[in-house]
C-alpha cells in the first residue's frame, strides 16, 4: 500500500543547524552545514495527508552539487531511509513529530562530499519535491574529514577567528599589522565560492572540477592561483611600483571589501603579499579549510632553483642580481591530511598565492607540506624546493673586480629564513614557527637536510679569525620625519695596519627587495691599526629619505670596504624600518549593541611638512556592518596633531577588534587596533 507523504512546505531549520555546525556566525540566511555531520529538516504535511509511519513509509533524498550533477562524480547522490544515519556517508532517518502532522529528517552527509551549493530533493515514487538549498563545508570538526583539527582553541582561531594580526618589517624590527578576515560577513561566502566557479579548471571541465572539491588539497591549489590574477579570473593585480589607478596594497585592512569589489567589477587594484595571503586566508577559513598567515623573515627568491641565493656586486657595491631576499614574504598555511603522499605528511601545508613563478604553467604555489620542508623532501609536490628555498638557501657573495675576475667574499646560511611567524592562538601575539619548517642552524638534523650549509656552518662558528670586519649600528630613534645618525665600524683585526677604500650609503627599498633611489653617502680612505676600529657616520635627513622612501617606510644601509694590500672586499647592509607615529584610540562611553558608539582618534604628524588629503577609517567584526567608516579631515600642519570623531554601532554582543588606520598624501598606512567588549542593551528601569 503506498504511503506517498503530501509534503505542505519543509522547514530546514536554519537557525538550530548553523548553531550546530558553527555556521552561526554567517550573516547569510540560508542553510549552512559542514559535512559528516548530521542536519535536521523538517517537512511539513498538508491537512488530511497520510501520516509517516517508520518502517513502512519510503522515500528517497536526492543531493546535488554543481552544473553537471553525475553520480560517477559523487556531485549527484540519491539514498533513502534507515533506522539511523551512518556517519561514513549519506544517509538518513525519520521520525513523525508530536503533533503528527510532522516529520523531522535526519540527514548525515559523506565527510568525503564536494563542497558547494547543494539542492536537496525527495523522491516519493518518482513524485519529486524540492525542499530547498543548502551550502556544504568542510569541517574541522569532524574525525573523518580531510581537514580534521583535534584542538578546539585552534578550530576557534583557524576557521571561525575573523580578526588577525599580519608580521611585517624585518626579523630585527618585527611590527604586527591588524587585518579583518571577515569570513563571515554577508554575501562572502557566495563570493568564496564564485571564486571556485571561475576558475579555468571549473571552466574547462566542469564536472571534474566540481567533484575536484571533495579533496582541500585540490581547492587549496586552485586558491593559490585564483587569489593573483595572473591568470584568467583571478581576484588581485600584484603591484609593487605604480599604484595609479588603484589602491595602495597598504591601505587595505580586510578581505571583505577586496572581495566584494572582485564579484562586482573583476580583478581589484592592487595587492602585495600580505594582501594576497590575507584574502587566501578569508576564502580558507569561509570554506572550513584551517588556515593562517604566515611571514617569513629574510625570505629567498630563487629564480634558478638551485638553491643558491647568488649575489653579485660591483665594486662599487652596486647589487647585479637576479636572485633575491625579500626583507619579509608573506603566505599561508592550511591544515589538512596528505593520502598523496603518506600520513607522515599530514598537517600545515604551505601554499603561495602572491605571483612569483609558474607551477605547472600557472602561477600558483603549493599545498606543500611543513614536514617535507623541513626534511628536504624536495620531490613531495606541490613546489616543495621553492618553498624550500625560501626558508632555507645559502648565500653567496661575489664581487666582479675591474679587471673582470669574479670573486667570491662572503656567505651565510643563516640569513634565509628567520622569526617565521603567525598570530598566536587565541593571542594577539606573535608565535614563532621557525622550528615547523627547518631545524636549527648548526643541528645535527639541519646539516643532514642541507649537506651543503656543513662548511658555512664551521666557519661561521669559529668566531672572529684574523681579517677586517664591517658592522652596522643604528640610532635608538629612528621615526619617519626625523633626521637621524646610522655607523659604519670597521674592525681590524690583523696583525698590520691595513689601507681601505670605505664607503657608506643609503638608498631606499621595497619590502621585497627592489631598490629604490639613494638618499644618502659618505666615503673614506682610511688606516686602521691592529685592533683597532673606524667609523664611518653617515647622516639621514627626512629632505633626502622622504621623497624616495615608499609607504613600507624601509632604507637598505650598504657598508662596502675594500683591503688595498690583499684586494678583498668587505661588506655589511641592514635594512631599517622606520618607525611610524602611533595612533590613539578612546571610546566614548558605555559600548552597547545596536546603540551608537564615537571612538575619538588622535595622532600627530612627524613630519617637518604638511599632510594633505589626511583620514582617518574604522572597520571591525560585529562593529561596523562590514563597511569601512571613513572620516576626511583634510590637511595637517608640521608637528600639529590631527584628530576625528568616528561613529558606529555594533550588532553583535562579545568581544571583537576595531581597526583604525590613518592616511595621507605623505604619510600612509599607519594602522593600531583595540579590543572592545560590547554590553547587552541596557535594560529601561522599572
Amino acid at each position: 500500500m503506498s504511503h506517498v507523504l503530501d509534503i505542505e512546505r519543509c522547514d530546514l531549520n536554519i537557525s538550530t543547524n548553523k548553531s550546530s555546525h558553527h555556521t552561526d556566525l554567517f550573516g547569510d540566511d540560508i542553510l549552512i552545514v559542514r559535512r559528516g555531520q548530521n542536519f535536521t529538516v523538517t517537512l511539513h504535511l498538508k491537512p488530511g495527508s497520510k501520516e509517516f509511519k517508520q518502517g513502512e513509509t519510503k522515500f528517497t533524498l536526492i543531493v546535488e552539487t554543481g552544473p553537471l550533477p553525475r553520480k560517477e562524480s559523487d556531485t549527484k547522490v540519491s539514498f533513502g531511509l534507515s533506522d539511523s544515519t551512518v556517519d561514513t556517508d549519506w544517509s538518513a532517518s525519520a521520525i513523525t513529530g508530536p503533533s503528527g502532522n510532522t516529520v523531522s529528517v535526519s540527514i548525515n552527509s559523506s565527510p568525503n562530499s564536494p563542497i558547494g551549493l547543494y539542492s536537496l530533493t525527495l523522491d516519493q515514487e518518482g513524485q519529486k519535491t524540492t525542499l530547498g538549498q543548502f551550502v556544504l563545508l568542510y569541517n574541522a570538526w569532524c574525525q573523518r574529514d580531510a581537514v580534521y583539527m583535534p584542538s578546539e582553541s585552534k578550530r576557534k582561531e583557524y576557521i571561525l577567528g575573523q580578526h588577525g594580526v599580519i608580521y611585517r618589517g624585518t626579523y630585527k624590527r618585527i611590527s604586527g599589522t591588524p587585518w579583518n578576515f571577515g569570513q563571515f560577513e554577508s554575501g562572502i561566502l557566495d563570493i568564496c565560492l564564485k571564486i571556485l566557479d571561475v576558475n579555468p579548471k571549473f571552466v574547462s571541465d566542469a564536472d571534474k572540477d566540481c567533484s575536484g572539491r571533495r579533496n582541500p588539497i585540490y581547492v587549496t591549489r586552485v586558491l593559490s592561483a585564483m587569489i593573483n590574477s595572473n591568470d584568467e579570473g583571478g581576484v588581485l593585480v600584484g603591484e609593487w611600483y605604480d599604484f595609479e589607478g588603484g589602491v595602495h596594497p597598504g591601505t587595505w585592512t580586510g578581505s571583505g571589501k577586496i572581495l566584494r569589489q572582485w564579484a562586482k567589477s573583476g580583478p581589484v587594484r592592487f595587492g602585495q603579499c600580505w594582501v594576497f595571503a590575507a584574502v587566501a586566508c578569508t576564502v580558507s577559513r569561509a570554506l572550513g579549510i584551517p588556515c593562517r598567515v604566515v611571514t617569513n623573515f629574510g625570505s629567498a627568491h630563487d629564480t634558478n632553483a638551485n638553491l643558491v641565493i647568488e649575489n653579485f656586486y660591483d665594486e662599487n657595491g652596486e647589487d647585479m642580481s637576479d636572485d633575491s631576499i625579500w626583507n619579509f614574504h608573506v603566505w599561508v598555511d592550511s591544515w589538512m591530511t596528505r593520502p598523496d603522499l603518506g600520513e607522515d605528511f599530514d598537517g600545515w601545508q604551505a601554499s603561495d598565492p602572491t605571483p612569483q613563478e609558474k607551477s605547472e604553467g600557472v602561477y600558483c604555489c603549493g599545498p606543500a607540506p611543513l614536514k617535507a620542508i623541513k626534511e628536504g623532501e624536495l620531490t613531495r609536490k606541490y613546489d616543495a624546493p621553492f618553498i624550500f628555498a625560501e626558508v632555507n638557501a645559502d648565500v653567496i657573495d661575489k664581487v666582479q673586480l675591474s679587471n673582470g675576475r669574479m670573486v667570491e667574499f662572503g656567505g651565510s646560511t643563516k640569513s634565509v629564513g628567520r622569526f617565521i611567524s603567525t598570530k598566536a592562538v587565541g593571542r594577539d601575539e606573535r608565535h614563532d614557527i621557525t622550528h615547523q619548517y627547518k631545524y636549527a642552524e648548526g643541528s645535527t638534523e639541519e646539516r643532514k637536510v642541507y649537506e651543503k650549509a656543513q662548511h658555512h656552518n664551521k666557519l661561521q662558528k669559529r668566531g672572529e679569525e684574523p681579517g677586517l670586519y664591517l658592522k652596522i649600528k643604528l640610532a635608538d630613534s629612528m621615526i619617519v620625519g626625523s633626521d637621524f645618525v646610522v655607523n659604519a665600524i670597521l674592525k681590524n683585526n690583523c696583525m698590520d695596519t691595513r689601507t681601505c677604500s670605505f664607503l657608506f650609503f643609503a638608498r631606499a627599498v621595497g619590502y621585497n627587495g627592489r631598490k629604490g633611489e639613494s638618499c644618502g653617502f659618505t666615503s673614506d680612505k682610511v688606516e686602521v691599526p691592529s685592533g683597532e676600529e673606524k667609523r664611518l657616520s653617515l647622516k639621514l635627513e627626512y629632505s633626502s629619505y622622504g621623497p624616495v622612501i615608499t609607504s613600507d617606510r624601509q632604507i637598505k644601509l650598504s657598508a662596502v670596504t675594500v683591503d688595498k694590500q690583499t684586494i678583498n672586499f668587505y661588506k655589511a647592509e641592514k635594512v631599517i624600518v622606520l618607525d611610524e607615529p602611533n595612533v590613539e584610540v578612546k571610546l566614548v562611553g558605555d559600548i552597547r549593541v545596536n546603540e551608537p558608539v564615537t571612538a575619538e582618534v588622535t595622532m600627530l604628524n612627524p613630519l617637518p611638512e604638511p599632510l594633505k588629503d589626511c583620514s582617518f577609517s574604522a572597520e571591525g567584526p560585529g562593529l561596523t556592518g562590514g563597511e569601512i567608516i571613513m572620516k576626511k579631515i583634510g590637511s595637517i600642519g608640521p608637528k600639529e596633531e590631527a584628530k576625528a570623531s568616528l561613529e558606529f554601532t555594533p550588532t553583535v554582543v562579545g568581544s571583537s577588534v576595531l581597526l583604525v588606520g590613518f592616511d595621507s598624501n605623505k604619510l600612509k598606512n599607519i594602522k593600531t587596533y583595540i579590543s572592545v567588549g560590547v554590553k547587552e542593551k541596557a535594560q529601561p528601569v522599572a
